[in-house]
């Protein structure tokens, strides 16, 4: 059986059965679920199902969900079964058949379907644990008896093999495992499921979610007893093609295939399965949103890509590789998941600005890891240099490391990553916690959506910890989520005798928990009251809500669809949007989607929520946020005929595009790598941004004695006339004309990196002085080779040093290629060295990271 026929098999058995048929769900989680950077199971998506925050669209669902592990990077190439993505069958049951359906479905398919003969299939259960209060799990044994399976070929193992949590905290229980008891060729007679031998190979887990944990160690009955079942799909593969290696089944081998023929060098198996692998898995990741950084989710990203070139690099690949190892990585898989066809041009604009990127550093680093091996150990200082500079992956320096025996100071990396988490740290917004939930309190409904009063009922109160907690029938007051803030009013009871302050509004699943400070009398249950929402700030808050989509529309429209949504604030002050792009806009590019949207704002396009079916959305081109979930219904919102925007959003919006009144950028910066961020402000707020401006046009015509409309004019004059005051001070007969045409546009910004012979210290810094004024925004780091000995000198603007380039970080670097050493000011420093013959490798060094800071900001 391929792949493909195996995933097919599996789903429609269970669609036969009763069993919703789901899509996978993104690799990333939703965002209300913090406890995981990736999907790594099955079950995940349907967490909240689970756990009764949400109601489920029907009682029996399977999928083959695309999964992540971040633990097995490692080991990925070590073995012939450890994968970092892969995909995972399931089938799962909420509230509906336990134990004995499970077993039956598990026995039925494993024969019907995949052709097992009874004899060669063992069982593992759960036997219990003290900590946990729990006994032998005798349910599970019982079911299968009663399918045939004799209780010689059922073993009982520890909590370790059979008891299934995917996180710390959250829904777990017992589970039962099959095993493939492949022949005493492959083992011992007293080999046995769930122990370290290669005759039983497991291939699918039933999990049986009883509990859920939390805290830790800490058991509770979850509202429904459900069914959460994997099967991996690769290891059937592996068993059903008769191969002794995931690598060698029908997804893999074409890739292995194109690494052999791409290799120059000596075919290192282990590095062709890296590959393999993590070309999969970064594939995936980016076909689902994420982007290469040095945070979270795109630090995994990014780690899978950079080991891969540093793998291909190993076995003597030639120019740009990994677009290969994606096409046919799209080709393998794209019938399966037509995102990677959707996607495709992202795909290939992300990787290849890795590869380019990290090719340009790469060969430093790895000469000066080198260096640092034939000293026989590798410090905590050095190791983090490679890596906050060079941006060499600490896991590529501990594993070359480790191929030489040399070793690692891991604890004093560590240490200094910790020292620059704490000088760049930022406050972290804060999850949603399940406390806010009212326990058996009916669910409430929003009427937010249509108007800003509601007369209610209160349908339940509570006090957490010095908290007021209100729940009403029906709402007007929007939850916070999907980036908008919780909206704010007031609560009154009908009768006028209580009043409160709405303080929160937490979303709590598909509901939502009220935060309210208590004003005159109390609120009860079962009171009668009216909820007003604050309607200047609702008003407000939507103009910025339908603003985002408008710049989102603009900014694809104007850079490329490769720009995705990566965060964002929407709140009655301002808008905040975080989207993927790997370079600072220009300021041409800035004017062009502020124009964009604020020409669809004097269009006065309507704006239209409408209610529809996720595969309605999707086929009419709607635009899903990575990292939100989806039920079945969504709401789409679509602005003018849905030409340039229709994105999928549960937010409050204006009715049409003029109300916003006015749009203007504010600000346009790094979130993080390859994230970008713009501030902007509407209607009242904007207007009061262009009065400032006006007042500040105003006060400098005045202090220059002309008018706003001359200002320009006079301030050209004005630094003119300066320039020609200014005394020519010489330093050495260089030719500046010719240095000056050195000088390279990196990202909006010039550098210049040149070698000055017979210059001394004093000489290179007039000459320095005098280039910076000359070329404006820049980064200029020269060199002199003298009798014996190098000079360096370099020279940052301040508005460099705010996008990470360091006069003292360059000359620093540069020094260490010419022995010697040096620093400075973050705008100017100096350093000097002992080997002349390696100044032009100097410069090159100091020329890489200023690229990396400029491309990277």
């Amino acid at each position: 059986m391929t792949s493909d026929e195996i995933r097919e098999t599996y789903l429609s058995y269970f669609e036969q059965r009763d069993h919703r048929r789901r899509p996978s769900a993104s690799l990333v989680p939703a965002t209300y679920d913090p406890s995981v950077l990736l999907t790594t199971a099955g079950m995940h998506p349907l967490k909240p199902y689970f756990m009764g925050l949400e109601k489920p669209p029907h009682h029996r669902l399977t999928s083959c969900q695309k999964c992540f592990r971040t633990p097995d990077i490692d080991k990925v190439g070590l073995t012939t079964r450890h994968l970092t993505f892969f995909e995972m069958l399931g089938n799962f049951s909420i509230g509906d058949y336990f134990k004995e359906g499970a077993v039956e479905f598990a026995w039925e398919l494993s024969l019907e379907g995949f052709g097992f003969k009874p004899e060669d299939i063992w069982i593992t259960v759960f036997e219990g644990d003290d900590d946990l209060g729990l006994g032998p799990d005798e349910e599970a044994i019982a079911a299968w008896e009663a399918v045939g399976v004799p209780r010689s070929r059922i073993v009982l193992c520890p909590r370790s093999e059979n008891f299934w949590q995917a996180c710390p905290t959250g829904p777990c229980g017992p589970c039962s495992e099959l095993y493939l008891d492949r022949g005493l060729q492959w083992g011992e007679e007293s080999d046995l499921p769930g122990g370290e031998n290669e005759r039983f190979l497991e291939y699918w887990n039933l999990v049986f979610m009883q509990f859920n944990q939390d805290p830790v160690g800490t058991l509770t009955p979850l509202p429904a007893q459900n069914i959460d079942t994997g099967l991996g799909l690769n290891r059937m593969a592996l068993i059903q093609q008769g191969v002794d290696s995931i690598f060698d089944t029908d997804q893999f081998v074409p890739l292995m295939e194109l690494g052999r023929s791409l290799a120059t060098q000596e075919v290192d198996e282990r590095a062709l399965r890296i590959l393999a692998d993590h070309t999969r898995g970064m594939t995936f990741l980016i076909a689902d949103g994420v982007v290469p950084s040095n945070e979270d989710r795109g630090y995994v990203l990014r780690r899978l890509m950079r080991r891969a070139i540093q793998q291909g690099h190993r076995l003597g690949f030639e120019g740009e590789f990994l677009p290969k190892y994606v096409e046919v990585v799209r080709e393998t898989m794209g019938a399966g998941y037509p995102e990677l066809e959707r996607e495709k041009d992202t795909i290939l604009r992300w990787v290849t600005a890795e590869e380019q990127g990290f090719g340009r550093t790469l060969d430093t680093g790895l000469s000066m890891l080198d260096d640092l091996l034939a000293r026989g150990e590798v410090s905590g200082e050095d190791a983090f240099r490679l890596h906050d500079t060079y941006g060499f992956p600490i896991d590529l320096t501990v594993e070359i490391a480790g191929e030489r025996d040399v070793p690692v100071d891991i604890a004093g990396f560590d240490a200094l990553m910790e020292e620059q988490r704490i000088r760049s740290s930022a406050a972290a917004g804060r999850t949603v916690d399940v406390s806010y939930r009212i326990q058996g309190a009916e669910p409430t409904v929003f009427t937010g959506y249509d108007h800003l009063e509601e007369r209610t009922t209160v349908s339940a109160v509570e006090e957490q910890a010095g908290r007021v907690l209100v729940k009403l029938a029906a709402s007007p007051f929007y939850a916070q989520g999907g980036g908008q803030v919780y909206d704010t009013g007031t609560i009154e009871c009908e009768d006028g005798d209580c009043h409160a302050t709405v303080a929160e509004v937490v979303r709590v699943g598909d509901d939502q928990t009220i935060v309210v400070e208590p004003g005159a009398g109390a609120l009860k249950p079962g009171e009668r009251v009216v909820a007003r929402v604050d309607r200047a700030a609702r008003t407000a808050t939507a103009a910025n809500h339908t603003a985002t989509h408008l710049l989102h529309a603009a900014l694809r429209e104007r850079l490329g669809t490769h720009v995705r949504q990566a965060g964002s604030y929407v709140g009655p002050d301002k808008l905040r949007f975080d989207f993927t792009h790997g370079q600072r806009l220009s300021p041409e590019e800035v004017k062009d989607v502020e124009d964009r949207v604020n020409e669809w704002i004097l269009r006065n396009d309507p704006v239209a929520p409408v209610t529809t079916t996720l595969v309605e959305a999707q086929e009419r081109g709607a635009m899903a946020l990575f990292g939100e979930k989806y039920g079945d219904v969504v709401r789409m919102v679509e602005i003018g005929d849905g030409s340039y925007s229709r994105e999928l959003c549960g937010g409050t919006h204006v009715r049409s595009t003029a109300e916003i009144g006015v749009f203007k950028i504010v600000s346009e910066g790094s979130s993080a790598s390859n994230v970008r961020r713009i501030e902007a402000v509407t209607g009242p707020e904007a207007v009061v941004l262009l009065r400032n401006h006006d007042a500040l046009i105003r006060e400098a015509a005045h202090l220059a004695r002309t008018s706003p409309e001359h200002l320009p004019e006079k301030v050209a004059q004005l630094v003119a006339d300066a320039k020609k005051a200014a005394k020519a001070t010489p330093t050495t007969e260089v030719d500046h004309a010719a240095l000056l045409g050195e000088a390279v546009q990196v990202d909006g910004a010039r550098m210049l990196t040149a070698a000055v012979d017979g210059a001394d210290n004093k000489s290179l810094l007039d000459l320095v002085d005098r280039l910076k004024n000359q070329l404006g925004d820049s980064a200029i780091v020269l060199g002199s080779r003298l009798e014996n000995r190098v000079a360096l000198v370099a020279a940052v603007s301040p508005a460099l040093v705010e996008r990470g380039v360091k006069a003292g970080e360059l000359v620093k670097v540069a020094a260490q290629v010419v022995g010697g050493g040096g620093g400075g000011r973050d705008t100017m420093a100096q350093a000097g060295g002992r080997d002349p013959e390696k100044l032009d490798d100097a410069l090159a060094a100091a020329r890489d990271v200023i690229t990396r800071a400029l491309t990277t900001s």
